[in-house]
């Protein structure tokens, strides 16, 4: 690459560009939004932890699928936070990696939680007399552990394939957290090979997940229609409408970042596009995991009942 190749060791991130009085505003607005996330998804997984009634496989792994939203927020709201406040927006060359790392890591955990949660619904619906056979504690915590262990593996082969190319220039992402793209525009080599695996993990990470999804709430759906009971109709429905009003903001927002085409998004509209998905997602999920979940408002005046009691 040459004998005066530099090296980078400081990253700008160039956020949003826009005057200074919008930044306090975006502050604002932002740290809002993720306060809310995280009381959110923590109230979510305090209720579940608390009340027996929903230590069930189904709320095992939504309080699973809320750490994850709370992780994925952490690792990029609040750098974003501190730029819109600070003059000088650098991060270092390895910290920027690490943020890449788990950006990936939880995105891909969200995306198998998303599956494996579609799983547990068309078992429940489907084979409700075998239900408690097919999704033991046993078998759900395996699901669960590797779930985890999958997201971090296949995210650090991609860190792996970043780490081998030579960053020499620019110093600067235009964006307010280091997404795996951005960085790669800093590599001064050919970087043909990451994006075909990042191609074949999105083949693999979002359009096949979604396809199973899609497939086991095709037959739930017609399992539905076939249940004889009203009651018992609009009880499978609302259980399950909640998780796919998950589903279709998670994957929406996935394709319309990951695949397709770049050239249809300016930059902007794609930091938007990503503003939504790392914070405004985690943030709402919980919402509609509340609202619409009569389990989850009864567990939660038992709670706050029992708590009043004391």
């Amino acid at each position: 690459m040459g004998e005066n190749q530099t090296w980078i060791t400081e990253i700008t991130l160039l956020g949003f560009h826009v005057d200074s009085s919008l930044e306090y505003f975006f502050f604002g607005l932002f740290s809002l939004c993720y306060i809310l996330t995280l009381l959110g998804n923590g109230a979510i997984v305090g209720i579940i932890c608390l009340d027996p009634r929903l230590h069930t496989p189904m709320y095992f792994f939504i309080s699973n699928l809320a750490v994850v939203d709370m992780s994925y927020a952490s690792n990029n709201v609040p750098k974003m936070l501190a730029n819109l406040l600070s003059k000088k927006r650098t991060i270092l060359f390895v910290p920027c990696i690490m943020q890449t790392l788990f950006c990936l890591s939880f995105g891909v955990a969200e995306c198998l939680f998303l599956v494996v949660m579609s799983y547990d619904r068309y078992v429940a619906i489907c084979h409700p007399l075998r239900y408690s056979a097919i999704m033991s504690w046993r078998v759900c915590i395996t699901l669960a552990v590797t779930s985890w262990i999958l997201s971090f593996l296949l995210s650090l082969v991609h860190i792996i394939l970043i780490l081998r190319l030579p960053f020499c220039g620019p110093h600067e992402i235009d964006h307010f957290f280091c997404e795996f793209l951005s960085v790669l525009k800093l590599a001064c080599a050919e970087i043909w090979l990451n994006l075909l695996v990042l191609s074949v993990g999105c083949a693999f990470i979002v359009l096949g997940p979604l396809c199973v999804v899609l497939v086991s709430y095709t037959r739930i759906l017609i399992a539905i229609i076939r249940i004889q009971s009203g009651d018992g109709r609009r009880k499978a429905f609302s259980t399950c409408s909640s998780h796919l009003c998950v589903v279709g903001l998670f994957f929406g927002s996935a394709i319309i970042m990951y695949i397709s085409p770049k050239s249809s998004h300016p930059e902007e509209q794609q930091k938007v596009f990503y503003l939504f998905y790392c914070l405004f997602n985690p943030m709402v999920n919980p919402l509609i995991y509340s609202m619409r979940n009569a389990e989850v408002k009864g567990a939660l005046r038992r709670v706050l009942c029992k708590e009043s009691s004391t």
